[in-house]
């Protein structure tokens, strides 16, 4: 066996209608695999002609059944440690089982050494944030129906106090609301940990607007701060679906998800203050802080840091 099994792979690709860029990609892929394969056997490579002396040693391999899972593992710890993303890696270890599925199919090797191995897990990324003013465009709505009235208290609250959507539909009168009047609200977040989440002027303003009403609406045992038009606690879906009828209210060409309101709060908050850990703090990120019950003086702090740096936080005269 030689390269020509590499070539017949890729005319296989070719034969199936591959585009040039996965072809070209492929080929590329097992011959950097090959390359670290073979490094011992590329000392003798001539070193004015590099690609060329590659070229010559590839075509030299003659038994692809030798290559194991562990060698292939080895060559993905060697990229990311060379700062190759795992997107790529992972289309590299697709080309290389590609190519062991194809010299099955011919009768080449016996198993696939790549089978096993699993791609390094792609980062999740960040939510695109949105821009102060895109944010008054969704939040500075007329408020023409009792919905608009309760959506205008999540919305606010989503943004203000960097609530979870989980966290604002699970939302009670008591005890949650005990301390909203001092500019806190009480949340029950991940791991059933409680915290104290901050809430600006505008938010606060919004949120008794729609406490001066809510009764009208919500079952008589219903506990829920915020309720369907049947009485009964709003879902996380019904909350998206509103905030998607609002997003296109207010014209903005891009969706909005709750989690985008969070994530601007926290964006905005650090962009003006510059203290991650306050922002940490009021996101209730427990990884960073040993308990979620606040003193006093952690408190001020975060109070000081919220009402000087968030959009949404200056007192209403």
């Amino acid at each position: 066996m030689s390269l020509n099994a590499l070539e017949n792979f890729i005319r296989h690709l070719q034969a199936q209608n591959k585009s040039m860029h996965t072809v070209s990609n492929y080929q590329r892929d097992i011959e950097d695999f090959l390359g670290f394969y073979l490094a011992d056997d590329l000392g003798d490579v001539d070193s004015d002609k590099p690609e060329e002396g590659l070229k010559n040693t590839i075509a030299k391999f003659s038994d692809w059944r030798i290559i194991d899972s562990q060698s292939i593992r080895a060559f993905l710890a060697y990229r990311v440690q060379n700062g190759i993303s795992a997107r790529t890696l992972a289309r590299q270890l697709s080309a290389i089982r590609s190519f062991y599925d194809y010299l099955l199919l011919k009768n080449l090797v016996s198993k696939n050494p790549a089978k096993g191995v699993k791609a390094p897990k792609q980062p999740q990324p960040l939510p695109k944030s949105v821009d102060v003013d895109w944010m008054s465009r969704l939040l500075d709505q007329p408020l023409e129906t009792w919905q608009d009235v309760r959506d205008q208290a999540i919305f606010e609250l989503l943004y203000s106090a960097g609530l979870r959507v989980s966290e604002c539909a699970e939302l009670d009168l008591s005890p949650g609301l005990d301390e909203s009047n001092s500019g806190w609200v009480r949340v029950l977040g991940k791991g059933q940990k409680e915290r104290l989440a901050p809430v600006g002027s505008k938010a606060l303003l919004a949120l008794k607007n729609w406490l001066a009403i809510r009764n009208e609406y919500a079952q008589a045992d219903e506990q829920a701060v915020f309720v369907n038009q049947r009485g009964g606690r709003l879902s996380v879906r019904s909350l998206q679906n509103q905030l998607d009828k609002r997003t296109i209210q207010a014209g903005l060409p891009t969706k909005m998800s709750p989690h985008r309101l969070r994530h601007a709060c926290a964006t905005h908050v650090l962009e003006s203050s510059g203290d991650l850990r306050a922002v940490q703090e009021i996101l209730g990120h427990a990884n960073l802080s040993t308990t979620q019950i606040y003193t006093k003086l952690d408190l001020q702090h975060l109070a000081q840091v919220y009402d000087k740096a968030h959009p949404r936080a200056k007192k209403i005269k």
